[in-house]
């Protein structure tokens, strides 16, 4: 697979690469991305390779990555219009000010005028609203976004980082009441986060929503660099933010290590290629801060697992999902078909059914 291979963002238009560049790591406020020179290194060489999904946020490295994101296509006239371009609001820029963040609609206006200001564009094809917003009405929300829409200031909407109920309430609002739906969900989602499985991942699956994971290698635990041995690697910055592996998230990541030697590739790329392969997965977020790390998230295109690779990454990396997910997974099947085999799973009998052949 290639980053030409393109594959449609949910129930929508859109088209887009299987990996997207995020741009959080683009600009060096906060100390931990990377500078000007080489972020463009990294957008170039992703666009060269047929990459067309650029995701960023407006409080990134302090605005600094929208800036380098517009300055970049503001010289290479026509190339904006080629690519996907998303940005998120709900990040509060403005230190004291109630009304700088969040998702009402004074907030969103003021967000998207300065994104729009720093992306040099008029428009962005996929707006995220980066988080839940618990104290504006969600009407307010979804009217503002629906108008933004209408006036072509944003093409798509999307949600991060929001609560299965909250999202639901909102796409069946919009829905409802004519307005811009949700097209895409963008969730963390690794072999060391999978809880979205509970109830996000469904969702996105039966409302046809778009699911971009984020953190697909966990802030780079699982890039092969953290062993048991030697731990985290000397020249890490954020290990001295994010800590360590915990013992149960060493065990994955000895699972990874194994089944990446025996694909032939390495931890990263395996890693995301796992993710890349779930069900419901439509793009997958890389955030490279070089052009090395680029090349080696790339890689992970190329690889294929085998039934059984996967199986032991399933199984080592199974979550603990929040009720009533695993009681619907062990007992539905049983309770609705009572022994049948349908769509080529077999199911048991609930017991008391071959207790008696008596029914009233």
């Amino acid at each position: 697979m290639t980053l030409d291979s393109y594959v449609s963002l949910g129930r929508s238009g859109l088209r887009v690469s299987p990996f997207c560049l995020g741009a959080m790591n683009f600009g060096e406020d906060g100390g931990l991305g990377c500078g000007v020179a080489e972020s463009e290194r990294v957008l170039r060489t992703y666009l060269e390779r047929g990459g067309n999904f650029v995701d960023t946020a407006n409080f990134y490295t302090n605005g600094h990555s929208e800036k380098i994101l517009g300055d970049f296509f503001a010289t290479r006239p026509g190339l904006r219009d080629r690519v996907v371009l998303a940005t998120k609001f709900f990040g509060n820029l403005h230190v004291g000010d109630p009304n700088g963040g969040g998702a009402g609609r004074k907030a969103i206006l003021a967000q998207l005028d300065a994104s729009l200001r720093r992306l040099r564009t008029d428009y962005v094809d996929l707006y995220w609203l980066h988080n839940h917003d618990w104290s504006t009405p969600l009407e307010e929300t979804l009217r503002t976004l629906d108008d933004l829409v209408t006036a072509g200031k944003i093409r798509y909407v999307g949600f991060s980082d929001t609560p299965a109920w909250f999202t639901a309430k909102a796409h069946t609002t919009a829905l409802l009441r004519g307005w811009t739906p949700v097209t895409a969900l963008q969730m963390e989602y690794s072999l060391l986060e999978r809880t979205i499985e509970g109830e996000l991942i469904p969702l996105a699956r039966d409302a046809g929503m778009g699911m971009l994971p984020w953190s697909p290698l966990k802030s780079g635990f699982l890039s092969g660099k953290y062993t048991r041995t030697g731990g985290a690697p000397a020249d890490s910055r954020r290990a001295s933010v994010l800590g360590t592996p915990s013992e149960a998230q060493y065990e994955v990541i000895d699972a990874l290590a194994a089944v990446a030697e025996e694909a032939g590739a390495s931890p990263a790329a395996v890693a995301l290629a796992w993710v890349r392969g779930r069900p419901g997965v439509t793009s997958t977020l890389i955030g490279p801060r070089s052009l090395a790390h680029l090349e080696a998230n790339l890689a992970g295109l190329d690889v294929r697992l085998t039934d059984g690779q996967r199986a032991t990454l399933d199984e080592v990396s199974a979550p603990a999902l929040n009720f009533p997910a695993d009681l619907n997974r062990q007992t539905a099947a049983m309770l609705k078909y009572a022994g049948a085999t349908v769509d080529g799973l077999r199911t048991t009998v609930y017991p008391p059914l071959l207790e008696s052949t008596t029914r009233y």
